[in-house]
């Protein structure tokens, strides 16, 4: 047993320095994984002992894992964050696949990213259950099964979550992003307490009479979160060559921060208590949206063309059906949400583009020395 202790603490020791191989991070993320069921069917079953429960509601083992799988994504995030943080933080030293030397992502952008790992777990593991409760109608779970699908549940949540923590580049948190997005959309829409919310329009889920309201403006505040973390250091490492390009750059990286913190508005202001506020600036998105989209070959030049046309098509897909729900075609709440898949879609696939445009390192290094151009030829002739 002493041996086995002193393996693990070698292993995690690796992982508090920056150059941690991608097997040293899968190994432990599975220790973390068997940590984690071990510790969920030692709560499990004495919870479950001598009853019969329900796949799914109430008391049921979906629910068990639901919370804990919450709690779990949560700390196997923090755990990921603890054991690659470097002992010495350098100025020119990068991390989490970010471009920006020195840079680093702040507490609020973590508690927000961790916060969407809970969600995720949460709701996948709510509906997984809902699914197997219509496959298995009126089946008990007897407590020694109950627990093992439980524990593995939590190995699987702190696995996923301990992997995403110790590599968040902004691919991965794009990815995220996406599927927080459509778990947290999806959910405010099952838990609506108002069958015909999609007659009026899609705020109409935030209302505070509708008790899917958490649901939704949570999703919103958090998606707004990590939309404005993800582009601060995707955007920062864009090629620019002049000054020109450096402030079409900024322009860029402020009206996607400036789409971040508008849609995390929507959410904070629901529209049946602060409805100009919330009108304003869900209108104030769209339109900085289109502006981006329009001038992006101005503002960043470097960006692929076949993604610019990409953008300037979403943007005439949204001028026309802002003109069929002018002329009475469709309503307001197709034409919302049409045009927030078309947006958040465009948001996550520029941070993609914006992320394979980035110079590698070495790259960038032998521009900023020509010398070093030299010193590579040398080294492959040698």
């Amino acid at each position: 047993m002493r041996a086995i202790g002193a393996r693990i603490l070698q292993v995690l020791r690796q992982l508090r320095g920056p150059d941690t191989s991608d097997a040293v991070f899968e190994a432990t993320a599975l220790l973390v994984g068997a940590g984690f069921f071990v510790v969920g069917f030692a709560i499990a079953f004495p919870v479950f002992f001598g009853h019969e429960l329900a796949i799914s509601g109430a008391g049921s083992i979906g629910t068990f894992a639901a919370y804990g799988g919450a709690l779990t994504a949560v700390l196997a995030f923090v755990l990921g964050r603890l054991l690659v943080r470097p002992q010495e933080v350098r100025p020119e030293q990068v991390r989490d696949g970010f471009s920006v030397p020195g840079d680093r992502l702040r507490w609020y952008d973590l508690a927000a990213i961790a916060f969407a790992h809970a969600a995720i777990a949460f709701l996948g593991w709510i509906g997984i259950a809902e699914l197997l409760e219509r496959s298995f109608i009126g089946a008990p779970v007897f407590a020694f099964p109950g627990a093992i699908l439980v524990s593995v549940a939590f190995a699987l949540t702190a696995y996923v979550s301990f992997l995403t923590a110790v590599a968040l580049t902004p691919m991965v948190l794009s990815l995220v992003l996406a599927v927080f997005l459509v778990v947290g959309a999806f959910a405010a829409m099952l838990a609506s307490s108002d069958p015909d919310w999609w007659r009026l329009n899609l705020s109409a889920l935030g209302m505070s009479t509708n008790h899917a309201s958490v649901a939704f403006n949570v999703t919103l505040i958090i998606a707004g979160i990590m939309i404005t973390t993800i582009s601060r250091y995707a955007t920062a490492g864009l090629p620019v060559d002049d000054d020109k390009a450096r402030r079409g750059r900024f322009i860029v990286r402020g009206g996607l921060i400036l789409m971040g913190v508008f849609l995390a508005c929507v959410g904070i202001f629901p529209v049946d208590e602060f409805f100009l506020v919330h009108n304003t600036v869900a209108t104030g998105m769209a339109v900085v949206f289109a502006v981006v989209v329009v001038g992006l070959p101005w503002f960043l030049p470097s960006i692929p063309r076949v993604f610019v046309l990409f953008g300037w098509i979403y943007v005439l897909v949204i001028a026309m059906l802002g003109a069929f729900f002018a002329v009475g075609y469709y309503n307001l709440t197709a034409v919302e949400l049409i045009a927030a898949v078309l947006i958040f879609s465009w948001i996550i696939v520029f941070l993609r583009t914006a992320g394979s445009v980035v110079p590698h390192p070495e790259a960038a290094a032998v521009d900023a020395d020509p010398a070093a151009s030299v010193r590579a030829e040398r080294a492959g002739s040698a």
